[in-house]
């Protein structure tokens, strides 16, 4: 017999995919250069030359078993070493090799830290807006994902609903800094609240409170913008991070779990996930992608497109009138609709070619993402069509 949780989900796919999907068979009926399309935030800037050297290096000079064959279930200790150092010498913390797991991107990285600090049943708390599959990564661990409402002032973290969700089932928290969709950074100001906060908890209920820190945008923050590190306020910090966005490689699947060197268990956290690994067959990441992106330590390509086209979009918005708090970082802006139903605003979007993803999903009611990781050219080519779905839906 199928497995019913499974089958259930098959009627709640993705919104952003359901999206692309129809943007890649309207691009089919016009072109797809024709079809504004801010569904799905997939890296447009090329992988740096020199990741691309250095892989071209290691299949000339290493041998095949190391470069094609299984890593450690642990990860490969050079790889480790470099990215504790990495951390350690941009963030000044104190990170070895054993707090380093490596796994298939920040997707497998939240996998493995959430089954690593719940059990079944446990709560584990979200911030709305937030990344529509925290709820499978989440509830199909065993553990029970629940959804704080958003502070829509500036979707910096309401404390007021965080305190009235709180309770001694919750085990852990998962933030996402910078925020997808809303791109908005946490301020050290923001951070340093919500540590003093858990502190008080732990105590409290006398057990431990996890941050799960989802960081795959860590490195696309905007010109001015506080973007501290999590882990630096928190001792209890699991990083869950991604090479996808800042090497734009995506389709690699390479990140890690970070566990910060003060939390409980610290130099257990990497070998329990390694036995995670064993039930959700994960069994470690490409050999060759851990060595890649250990060469490379600190590069990222060139993504300043993403906040040329963020200041494009964010200015034409409001001229036309739409709320919409500044992104600080990521590839992604969050304004309100003009109306207070997002789907169907998004649908009359869709006569105008321009395709836009609507709010419910990702826990607020009203508003819209805009994934601008696209040409500039095109950014600038939707502008028309903006004005003219506005103008005609909406009188503006």
């Amino acid at each position: 017999m199928i497995n019913e949780t499974y089958k259930e989900m098959l009627k709640k796919k993705s919104v952003i995919r359901e999206l692309s999907e129809f943007a890649t068979a309207r691009g089919k009926e016009i072109g797809y250069e024709n079809v504004f399309d801010y569904s799905l935030g997939n890296p447009s800037v090329p992988v740096p030359q020199d990741f691309n050297n250095e892989l071209i290096d290691m299949l000339g000079s290493m041998g095949s078993m190391e470069l094609h064959g299984y890593s450690p279930s642990v990860g490969i200790a050079s790889v480790k070493d470099a990215i504790a150092k990495e951390l350690n010498d941009r963030f000044g913390m104190n990170y070895t090799g054993n707090h380093i797991f490596p796994t298939s991107g920040a997707a497998g990285a939240v996998a493995h830290a959430v089954r690593c600090v719940t059990k079944p049943g446990d709560e584990v708390l979200t911030f709305a807006p937030f990344f529509p599959e925290y709820n499978p990564y989440i509830n199909t661990s065993g553990a029970v994902l629940k959804v704080v409402k958003a502070n829509v002032k500036d979707f910096q973290i309401n404390f007021d609903e965080l305190d009235a969700m709180m309770n001694a089932n919750v085990a852990a928290l998962l933030i996402n800094t910078p925020n997808n969709p809303s791109g908005v950074v946490y301020s050290s100001e923001t951070l340093s609240k919500l540590s003093s906060y858990l502190y008080k908890k732990q105590e409290e209920y006398g057990h431990d409170i996890f941050i799960i820190s989802d960081e795959p945008y860590r490195e696309i923050v905007f010109n001015g913008v506080d973007a501290p590190y999590v882990s630096k306020f928190y001792d209890n910090t699991l990083s869950c991070y991604s090479y996808s966005k800042s090497l734009s490689i995506p389709g690699e699947r390479i990140g890690y779990v970070a566990a910060n060197p003060r939390c409980t268990d610290a130099e257990l956290i990497s070998v329990i996930c390694s036995q995670i690994s064993r039930g959700i067959g994960h069994n470690c990441p490409s050999s060759l992608m851990q060595y890649g992106v250990a060469r490379v330590p600190g590069k990222t390509a060139d993504m300043s497109v993403y906040e040329t086209n963020m200041n494009i979009l964010y200015d034409e918005l409001t001229n036309l009138g739409f709320e919409v708090v500044k992104p600080g970082g990521t590839f992604y802006i969050f304004p309100k609709a003009l109306e207070d139903d997002a789907v169907a605003f998004c649908n009359k979007a869709k006569d105008y070619d321009l395709i836009l993803v609507p709010s419910d999903s990702f826990g607020v009611q009203g508003y819209f993402r805009m994934a601008y990781c696209i040409d500039t050219e095109k950014v600038k080519r939707s502008l028309p069509a903006l004005r003219k779905f506005v103008k005609e839906c909406y009188g503006r």
